[in-house]
This record gives C-alpha cells, structure tokens and sequence, in this order.
C-alpha cells in the first residue's frame, strides 16, 4: 500500500513548503485547506513536477465534526497515512475580551482539539504498521514568557509542544517518530492575516528565517526522533534563556519587547 503524508493548512506558508518538500522526497499526499483554487494548484504542479498522487480535502478545522470525516475519507479510499503534519494555525490579535467567543473557540478547534484529534484519530493504525511520523507546528512562542495581547496563542502552542513530547515518550521504540516543530518569525502570510505585518517588519533581518529552512530543519528533526526542533540559533537562544530564567525576570524582559509587535 502507498504512504501518505496528510498535511493541514497546506495551501500557504509552512503547509505548502512541506508538500513541496515531501513531495520531492517521493511522499504522495493528502492536502486539506479551506481554499478549494490554491489546493488545485499546488495539486496540478505537484503532480506534474513529481509524479506522485496527491488527494485534496477542501475544510474549515474549526467545524468540529472535520477531524473524524477527514479520517473516515482516508479509510474509505484506503490511504495509509504514514505521516501527520498539523501545520494548520493562525493568531487572534487584541486582547481576549475584545473577540467574542466564537472567535477565541474557533482557533481552539484549529490549534489544539482538532491537532490532538487528529494524533488520535491516526495514531493507532501507525502503531499498527509500527511506523509513523507526526510533526505538529507549535511555536516559539510556546517557551516564551505570557505576554498580553494574543492571550490564547502562547498558551495552545506551550500545549502543544508538551502534549508532542508525551507522544513523543510514547511512540519511542515502537517506530513512531513524533517532533513539535518550533518556528519563531518566518516569512509566510501569517502575519498579513492577523494583522501585524506592519509592526513585525521593524524587527531585524537575522531574526526572520524562510519557510523552506523552517520545514527541511523539521522533516531532519522528526527522522531523527526528536521531541521537539526550535529554528534557529537566535530562537534557541531565546527559548533556552526563557526556560532557564526565574519567571519574574524573563517576564520583564519580554513583556516590552512583546507590546511592540503584538496588536492589542
């Protein structure tokens, strides 16, 4: 039976780049996204340039009833999913009492229930198979001190890294491989559609890394059995220093360097 590496959020930024790079490695793939046009694209080229058979699944993540339909597909056309990349994600700029609950709900489906869903709902069969790869997209922001502003984002990416560590412990040994991928500023639309484009262009050149950095480093870093992978030297630095840190102290250093890019 032929592998496939599912991807979300997989018609833009970090989701396509790892279609573009899995599918080089030979990977076919299932590419879910809620615009129908851009996955038609990145399908039709892929195909073309690679050869390999690439399904397409139009969805919202945050209609909870996606995860089990998305899986329920895969069984149906009988896909073995090898490898999961819950890349799918986006911030909720201001603070939390200034977005209504759908919002805030909405990107908890996306973010965390539908990734964790997801791990479960396709774990299982890889156990079977005795192999599997699951990389989830978390963040630098996940071993950052809180910060206001964006009051959901930190805390969902921090879940996500320690629940893909558990996963992690709990695969080992059994040819499960699962990393949490940590990218702090990448070029991508992310931040055009939250809305801080404009305030995260002042940082500086060396904290930005593309998106085809951030994906090769994460392909490596689940074959190689990782936890988790901060990009970056900068980043690491960062993540390191806020682990290290007394809360106190590394809360005062971020909390102003934070305001300046953080739509409140």
């Amino acid at each position: 039976m032929k592998r496939y590496a599912l991807i979300t959020g997989a018609s833009a930024g970090i989701g396509e780049e790892f279609a573009q790079q899995l599918a080089k490695k030979g990977w076919n793939l299932v590419l879910i996204a809620r615009r129908e046009e851009k996955l038609k694209e990145l399908s039709q080229q892929l195909g073309r340039d690679f050869g390999i058979d690439i399904r397409i699944y139009t969805a919202d993540l945050s209609d909870q009833s996606i995860p089990v339909k998305l899986f329920n597909y895969c069984q149906d056309k009988e896909l073995d999913v090898a490898m999961l990349v819950n890349n799918a994600g986006y911030g909720v700029p201001g603070d939390f009492e200034k977005n209504n609950w759908k919002t805030h709900n909405d990107s908890l489906q996306v973010m965390l229930n539908s990734l964790v869903e997801l791990c479960h709902l396709f774990y299982p069969q890889m156990l079977t198979n005795k192999y599997g790869r699951i990389i989830n997209v978390a963040s630098l922001a996940g071993f950052a001190p809180p910060t206001a502003g964006h009051t959901l984002y930190g805390a969902t990416k921090s879940f996500v890294i320690r629940f893909s560590h558990s996963l992690h412990l709990e695969g080992k040994g059994k040819g499960i491989h699962v990393t949490a991928l940590c990218p702090g500023f990448t070029y991508t639309e992310f931040h055009d559609a939250n809305g801080t484009r404009k305030m995260v262009s002042k940082l500086p050149k060396f904290m930005w890394m593309s998106s085809k950095d951030v994906v090769s480093q994460g392909i490596d870093a689940v074959e190689k059995n990782k936890p988790f992978k901060v990009n970056g030297k900068i980043n690491r630095v960062i993540a390191a220093l806020s682990s290290a840190m007394p809360d106190w102290i590394a809360r005062g250093l971020f909390a102003g360097k934070a305001n300046k890019y953080r739509k409140r």
